[in-house]
Protein backbone atom coordinates (compact mmCIF):
# COMPACT_ATOMS: atom_id res chain seq x y z
CA UNK A 1 0.00 0.00 0.00
CA UNK A 2 1.38 3.41 -0.66
CA UNK A 3 1.86 6.43 1.21
CA UNK A 4 -0.85 8.07 -0.51
CA UNK A 5 -3.40 5.36 -0.18
CA UNK A 6 -2.80 5.75 3.70
CA UNK A 7 -2.71 9.39 4.12
CA UNK A 8 -6.16 9.86 4.57
CA UNK A 9 -7.10 7.21 6.82
CA UNK A 10 -4.08 7.95 9.14
CA UNK A 11 -5.28 11.96 9.09
CA UNK A 12 -8.72 10.56 9.89
CA UNK A 13 -7.91 8.76 12.46
CA UNK A 14 -5.81 11.50 13.78
CA UNK A 15 -8.56 14.33 13.26
CA UNK A 16 -10.63 11.99 15.41
CA UNK A 17 -8.57 11.43 18.02
CA UNK A 18 -6.69 14.80 18.33
CA UNK A 19 -8.80 17.16 20.14
CA UNK A 20 -8.13 19.57 22.70
CA UNK A 21 -10.58 21.11 25.39
CA UNK A 22 -11.10 24.36 25.74
CA UNK A 23 -8.38 25.71 27.51
CA UNK A 24 -9.78 29.91 27.53
CA UNK A 25 -12.97 28.24 29.62
CA UNK A 26 -15.17 29.70 27.22
CA UNK A 27 -18.41 30.52 28.97
CA UNK A 28 -18.17 27.60 31.24
CA UNK A 29 -15.31 29.15 33.12
CA UNK A 30 -16.77 32.43 34.04
CA UNK A 31 -20.09 31.01 34.67
CA UNK A 32 -18.89 28.49 37.14
CA UNK A 33 -16.15 30.77 38.84
CA UNK A 34 -19.12 33.02 39.50
CA UNK A 35 -21.62 30.67 40.58
CA UNK A 36 -18.77 29.58 43.26
CA UNK A 37 -18.44 33.03 44.35
CA UNK A 38 -21.71 33.81 45.34
CA UNK A 39 -21.93 30.45 47.05
CA UNK A 40 -18.56 31.13 49.38
CA UNK A 41 -19.77 34.94 49.94
CA UNK A 42 -22.89 34.51 51.05
CA UNK A 43 -23.14 30.59 52.53
CA UNK A 44 -20.31 32.75 54.45
CA UNK A 45 -22.41 35.81 55.15
CA UNK A 46 -25.38 33.98 56.21
CA UNK A 47 -23.23 31.17 58.37
CA UNK A 48 -21.72 34.39 60.35
CA UNK A 49 -25.29 35.98 61.10
CA UNK A 50 -26.48 32.70 61.97
CA UNK A 51 -23.77 32.77 64.54
CA UNK A 52 -24.97 35.07 66.34
CA UNK A 53 -28.07 33.68 67.25
CA UNK A 54 -30.32 35.89 65.06
CA UNK A 55 -33.86 35.09 64.28
CA UNK A 56 -34.00 33.14 60.68
CA UNK A 57 -36.03 36.06 58.98
CA UNK A 58 -32.81 38.22 59.84
CA UNK A 59 -30.55 35.29 57.85
CA UNK A 60 -33.06 35.33 54.94
CA UNK A 61 -32.70 39.27 54.65
CA UNK A 62 -29.38 39.00 55.23
CA UNK A 63 -29.01 36.39 52.41
CA UNK A 64 -31.17 38.43 50.32
CA UNK A 65 -29.27 41.57 51.13
CA UNK A 66 -25.97 39.84 49.95
CA UNK A 67 -27.13 38.15 46.77
CA UNK A 68 -28.69 41.71 45.50
CA UNK A 69 -25.11 43.23 46.61
CA UNK A 70 -22.48 40.92 45.12
CA UNK A 71 -24.71 40.28 41.76
CA UNK A 72 -24.57 43.91 41.11
CA UNK A 73 -20.70 44.46 42.51
CA UNK A 74 -19.53 41.83 40.44
CA UNK A 75 -21.68 43.02 37.05
CA UNK A 76 -20.17 46.38 37.65
CA UNK A 77 -17.22 45.02 37.88
CA UNK A 78 -16.96 43.40 35.39
CA UNK A 79 -18.97 45.50 32.64
CA UNK A 80 -16.18 48.10 33.83
CA UNK A 81 -12.86 45.83 34.08
CA UNK A 82 -14.20 44.26 30.36
CA UNK A 83 -15.09 47.72 28.77
CA UNK A 84 -11.53 49.18 30.03
CA UNK A 85 -9.78 46.39 28.48
CA UNK A 86 -11.80 46.29 25.68
CA UNK A 87 -11.11 50.16 25.11
CA UNK A 88 -7.20 49.58 25.47
CA UNK A 89 -7.14 47.06 23.02
CA UNK A 90 -8.79 49.40 20.39
CA UNK A 91 -6.37 52.02 21.55
CA UNK A 92 -3.21 49.70 20.55
CA UNK A 93 -4.98 48.65 17.19
CA UNK A 94 -5.43 52.22 16.56
CA UNK A 95 -1.99 52.85 16.91
CA UNK A 96 -1.15 50.16 14.68
CA UNK A 97 -3.15 50.87 11.86
CA UNK A 98 -1.88 54.55 11.69
CA UNK A 99 1.90 52.92 11.56
CA UNK A 100 0.64 50.43 8.78
CA UNK A 101 -0.34 53.43 6.98
CA UNK A 102 2.65 55.64 7.47
CA UNK A 103 5.39 53.01 7.54
CA UNK A 104 3.92 50.11 5.34
CA UNK A 105 7.26 48.79 4.08
CA UNK A 106 8.79 48.82 7.63
CA UNK A 107 5.89 47.07 9.06
CA UNK A 108 6.30 44.12 6.58
CA UNK A 109 9.49 44.02 7.46
CA UNK A 110 8.58 43.54 11.09
CA UNK A 111 6.16 41.15 10.39
CA UNK A 112 9.32 39.20 7.83
CA UNK A 113 11.29 39.48 10.94
CA UNK A 114 8.99 37.78 13.51
CA UNK A 115 8.29 34.67 11.05
CA UNK A 116 12.23 34.60 10.66
CA UNK A 117 12.84 34.47 14.72
CA UNK A 118 10.33 31.35 14.59
CA UNK A 119 12.66 29.64 12.30
CA UNK A 120 10.76 30.63 8.65
CA UNK A 121 13.55 31.28 5.96
CA UNK A 122 14.54 35.11 5.28
CA UNK A 123 13.10 35.22 1.60
CA UNK A 124 9.73 32.70 2.55
CA UNK A 125 9.07 34.81 5.45
CA UNK A 126 9.51 38.24 3.37
CA UNK A 127 7.24 37.07 0.27
CA UNK A 128 4.94 35.32 3.42
CA UNK A 129 4.69 39.43 4.85
CA UNK A 130 4.22 40.91 1.13
CA UNK A 131 1.44 38.99 0.65
CA UNK A 132 0.13 39.57 4.25
CA UNK A 133 0.45 43.02 3.89
CA UNK A 134 -1.56 43.41 0.45
CA UNK A 135 -5.04 43.59 2.61
CA UNK A 136 -4.45 46.66 5.61
CA UNK A 137 -7.29 44.84 7.54
CA UNK A 138 -5.80 41.71 7.28
CA UNK A 139 -2.58 42.77 8.12
CA UNK A 140 -3.89 44.73 10.81
CA UNK A 141 -5.12 41.74 12.20
CA UNK A 142 -1.93 39.39 11.90
CA UNK A 143 -0.15 42.26 13.33
CA UNK A 144 -2.46 42.47 16.13
CA UNK A 145 -2.78 38.41 16.71
CA UNK A 146 1.75 38.49 16.45
CA UNK A 147 2.74 41.29 18.26
CA UNK A 148 -0.55 42.21 21.08
CA UNK A 149 -1.48 38.64 20.84
CA UNK A 150 -4.96 39.52 20.73
CA UNK A 151 -8.01 39.57 17.82
CA UNK A 152 -9.84 41.48 16.80
CA UNK A 153 -12.53 40.20 15.49
CA UNK A 154 -13.11 38.05 18.92
CA UNK A 155 -12.86 40.84 21.59
CA UNK A 156 -14.92 40.29 25.03
CA UNK A 157 -18.00 41.51 24.86
CA UNK A 158 -18.72 44.07 28.52
CA UNK A 159 -22.93 43.24 28.41
CA UNK A 160 -22.38 39.67 28.19
CA UNK A 161 -19.78 39.68 30.51
CA UNK A 162 -21.24 41.89 33.27
CA UNK A 163 -24.84 39.95 32.81
CA UNK A 164 -23.35 36.62 32.95
CA UNK A 165 -21.63 37.36 36.04
CA UNK A 166 -24.66 38.85 37.73
CA UNK A 167 -26.58 35.61 36.59
CA UNK A 168 -23.96 33.14 37.86
CA UNK A 169 -23.31 34.91 41.07
CA UNK A 170 -26.97 35.04 41.52
CA UNK A 171 -27.59 31.62 41.01
CA UNK A 172 -24.60 30.54 43.49
CA UNK A 173 -25.61 32.89 45.72
CA UNK A 174 -29.38 31.75 45.92
CA UNK A 175 -28.50 28.14 47.17
CA UNK A 176 -28.09 29.00 51.10
CA UNK A 177 -30.98 31.33 50.84
CA UNK A 178 -33.22 28.44 49.33
CA UNK A 179 -33.98 25.96 52.15
CA UNK A 180 -35.02 29.12 54.14
CA UNK A 181 -37.40 30.70 51.45
CA UNK A 182 -39.07 27.02 51.61
CA UNK A 183 -39.77 27.34 55.08
CA UNK A 184 -36.80 25.93 56.70
CA UNK A 185 -36.00 27.58 59.98
CA UNK A 186 -32.35 26.44 60.80
CA UNK A 187 -29.30 26.48 59.25
CA UNK A 188 -28.28 23.28 58.32
CA UNK A 189 -30.75 22.64 55.73
CA UNK A 190 -29.02 25.65 53.90
CA UNK A 191 -24.96 24.45 54.50
CA UNK A 192 -26.15 21.54 53.32
CA UNK A 193 -27.34 22.62 49.80
CA UNK A 194 -24.56 24.98 49.66
CA UNK A 195 -21.93 22.71 50.06
CA UNK A 196 -23.23 20.49 47.92
CA UNK A 197 -23.29 23.21 45.14
CA UNK A 198 -19.97 24.01 45.67
CA UNK A 199 -18.38 20.45 45.16
CA UNK A 200 -20.74 20.67 42.09
CA UNK A 201 -18.79 23.91 40.59
CA UNK A 202 -15.43 22.26 41.88
CA UNK A 203 -16.25 19.22 39.78
CA UNK A 204 -17.19 21.22 37.02
CA UNK A 205 -14.29 23.58 36.67
CA UNK A 206 -12.53 19.86 36.45
CA UNK A 207 -13.80 20.24 32.96
CA UNK A 208 -10.98 23.28 32.13
CA UNK A 209 -8.66 21.86 34.15
CA UNK A 210 -6.05 18.58 34.36
CA UNK A 211 -7.40 17.66 37.75
CA UNK A 212 -9.90 15.02 38.02
CA UNK A 213 -13.54 15.73 38.86
CA UNK A 214 -13.65 14.94 42.02
CA UNK A 215 -10.43 16.46 43.11
CA UNK A 216 -12.01 19.64 42.36
CA UNK A 217 -15.08 18.93 43.94
CA UNK A 218 -13.56 18.31 46.98
CA UNK A 219 -11.21 20.66 46.94
CA UNK A 220 -13.99 23.91 47.01
CA UNK A 221 -16.13 22.07 49.35
CA UNK A 222 -13.31 22.03 51.66
CA UNK A 223 -12.66 25.55 50.97
CA UNK A 224 -16.36 26.49 51.28
CA UNK A 225 -16.59 25.09 54.80
CA UNK A 226 -13.24 26.33 56.31
CA UNK A 227 -14.60 29.88 54.94
CA UNK A 228 -18.28 29.29 56.60
CA UNK A 229 -16.82 27.66 59.56
CA UNK A 230 -14.40 30.52 60.31
CA UNK A 231 -17.63 33.56 59.71
CA UNK A 232 -19.69 31.19 62.10
CA UNK A 233 -17.20 31.33 64.65
CA UNK A 234 -16.79 34.71 64.54
CA UNK A 235 -20.68 35.63 64.41
CA UNK A 236 -20.71 33.41 67.69
CA UNK A 237 -17.69 35.84 69.35
CA UNK A 238 -19.30 38.98 68.06
CA UNK A 239 -22.91 37.83 69.09
CA UNK A 240 -21.86 36.69 73.04
CA UNK A 241 -19.85 40.27 72.71
CA UNK A 242 -22.35 42.57 71.91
Amino acid sequence: MSIMETAAPLHEAHRDNHSHRDVNGGWLRPAVFGAMDGLVSNLALMTGVAGGAVAPQTIVITGLAGLAAGAFSMAAGEYTSVASQRELVQAELEVERKELRKHPVDEMEELAGLYVSRGVEPALAREVALQLSRDPEQALEIHAREELGIDPDDLPSPLVAAVSSFGAFALGALLPVLPYLLGAAELWPAVLLALVGLFACGALVARVTARSWWYSGLRQLALGSVAAAITYGLGSLLGAAL
